[in-house]
C-alpha cells in the first residue's frame, strides 16, 4: 500500500462528466490498494468569472481580504461535486477546506505562503479508509483569515501536503502526459520527457513553462518529494521530477520555455555612488514586484543607465514606485517597454558543453531577430526579444537543439488553471 496525493486541475473537473471520469480514476486508485488524498482546483474557468463578477460590482479595485473570501468558493465547490461523484461510487469520502485540513499561511492576501500544515483531520480520515478531498489554493491565517497561494496555488497545495504526511508520491494530472522540451501546443513534435532534475524543472517553471509552478517545484526539492508529473485523460506513463535524472544521449537541452509577461523598465541618468541600485530594489521589492533580468550600461560623465525586468501586471506600478523615489536617487527620467517576451533553453548539461548560448545568439540571429537583455546560469540562457513571432523562434531552436521527434505529443484539453 502506498500513500499518493493526487492533483487535479481546472480542465480536469471542468464539467460534470470530467468531474466524474476523475472520480473513477480516484476509485479505481483507492481499491487497488492505495490510501489517496486528492487535491482539486476550482473548475475550468469558474476564477476567472469569478474575477469578472467583481468588475460587475465596481470599477474600483475589490479589497484583497474579500477577493480571497470570493476566489476560495470555486475551490470548495469542486471538492463538494467531486465527493459527491466519488460517494456514487459506492466509495467513502471526505472533503475538506484549505483550514479545514490545517493548511496556515502567513497574512498576505493574494499570494500567500504556507507556514505550517496540521494534517491530523487527514490522518483520521485516511485510517477510516476514506478517501480524502482537500480544496487547493487556500489557507488560513493563526489569526483566522482565509488566504489564497496565488497563481500555482493548487499545485503548491499538493506538495507540501504530500511532504507534510510524508506520502510516497505526488502526482500532478493535468491535460498533457508529462513534461515535454517546449509547449507542445507550439510545437507537435515536441519531446516527451521521462524524467527531469529537480533544478531543471524549476528553471522551466521560474521561465514561464506552465504545467507546474516554481513554488510546488520548490517544495518537492526541499523536502524530496517525487512528482509525478501526467494526464487525466490516458494512463499513459508521466514524467518523474526528483533529484537526479538520466541524460538522454546527445540531448543537452532539455527544455525551452517562455514567458509573455514581460515588461522591460530603464532607469536613465543614474549617478554612480555606492548604494543607488540598493534603494531602487530596496523600494521595489517593499513594494512586492520580482526584478529579473538586470542590465547595466557603461558610465558616462558620473552617470549611468540601467534596466530591468519585472512582470508586465507590475509594470505600471513598478513605474510609480520609482517615480515616488526620483529626488532620492536622483536620476533623470524612466521609461517602460512592452511587446517582449523571454524565451530561455535550459539542461543540466549546459554546464560542460560549450557553445550552448552561442548557437541560440545564431538561432534568434538568422531569423532576422534583435536580442534586447540576456541572463544566464550554469543550467539556461534566456533573450528577451520582441513578441511577433515567439512561436517561430520556439520552434526554430527547437529543431536546431535536436528536440524534434517523430511523433506528435499529446494534449488532452485547454490548458490548465492553477
Amino acid at each position: 500500500m502506498s500513500l499518493k496525493v493526487m492533483k487535479f486541475g481546472g480542465s480536469s473537473v471542468g464539467d460534470p462528466e470530467r468531474m466524474k471520469r476523475v472520480a473513477s480514476r480516484i476509485v479505481e486508485t483507492q481499491r487497488a490498494g492505495d490510501q489517496c488524498v486528492v487535491v482539486v482546483s476550482a473548475m475550468g474557468d469558474t476564477t476567472d468569472d469569478l474575477i469578472d463578477l467583481t468588475k460587475q460590482i465596481s470599477d474600483v479595485a475589490p479589497p484583497a481580504r474579500e477577493m480571497d473570501m470570493l476566489l476560495t468558493t470555486g475551490e470548495q465547490v469542486s471538492v463538494a461535486l467531486l465527493s459527491m461523484a466519488i460517494h456514487s461510487l459506492g466509495q467513502s469520502v471526505v472533503s475538506y477546506t484549505g483550514w479545514q485540513a490545517g493548511m496556515y499561511t502567513e497574512a498576505v492576501h493574494g499570494k500567500a505562503r504556507i507556514t505550517d500544515i496540521q494534517p491530523k483531520r487527514i490522518f483520521d480520515a485516511l485510517e477510516q479508509g476514506n478517501v480524502v478531498i482537500v480544496a487547493g489554493f487556500q489557507g488560513m491565517t493563526e489569526d483566522g483569515e482565509i488566504t489564497t497561494l496565488g497563481r500555482g496555488g493548487s499545485d503548491t497545495t499538493a506538495v507540501a501536503l504530500a511532504a507534510a504526511i510524508k506520502a510516497d508520491v505526488c502526482e500532478i494530472f493535468t491535460d498533457v502526459d508529462g513534461i515535454y522540451s517546449t509547449d507542445p501546443r507550439v510545437v507537435k513534435c515536441a519531446r516527451k520527457l521521462p524524467e527531469i532534475t529537480y533544478d531543471e524543472m524549476l528553471e522551466l517553471a521560474n521561465l514561464g513553462a506552465a504545467v507546474l509552478h516554481p513554488r510546488a517545484v520548490e517544495y518537492a526539492k526541499n523536502y524530496n518529494v517525487l512528482l509525478v508529473v501526467r494526464s487525466s485523460f490516458n494512463h499513459n506513463a508521466g514524467t518523474n521530477v526528483k533529484e537526479e535524472a538520466a541524460m538522454e544521449q546527445g540531448i543537452v537541452v532539455r527544455g525551452i520555455a517562455s514567458d509573455k509577461n514581460v515588461a522591460r523598465i530603464s532607469i536613465l541618468g543614474v549617478a554612480e555612488k555606492p548604494g543607488q541600485l540598493a534603494k531602487v530594489f530596496t523600494a521595489l521589492a517593499a513594494a512586492q514586484i520580482d526584478v529579473d533580468i538586470i542590465v547595466q550600461s557603461g558610465v558616462l560623465n558620473g552617470l549611468a543607465d540601467f534596466s530591468f525586468t519585472v512582470a508586465l501586471s507590475d509594470k505600471e506600478r513598478a513605474v510609480r514606485v520609482l517615480e515616488g523615489i526620483q529626488s532620492e536617487v536622483g536620476f533623470r527620467e524612466v521609461t517602460s517597454q512592452e511587446n517582449l517576451v523571454k524565451v530561455s533553453i535550459v539542461g543540466a548539461g549546459m554546464v560542460s558543453t560549450p557553445g550552448v548560448a552561442a548557437k541560440m545568439f545564431e538561432v534568434i540571429s538568422e531569423l532576422g531577430l534583435s536580442i534586447n537583455m540576456v541572463s544566464t546560469s550554469e543550467i539556461k540562457t534566456s533573450c528577451v526579444i520582441d513578441s511577433g513571432r515567439l512561436n517561430e523562434v520556439i520552434q526554430a531552436l527547437h529543431t536546431a537543439y535536436g528536440l524534434d521527434t517523430d511523433q506528435q505529443a499529446f494534449v488532452g484539453g485547454p490548458a490548465e488553471r492553477r
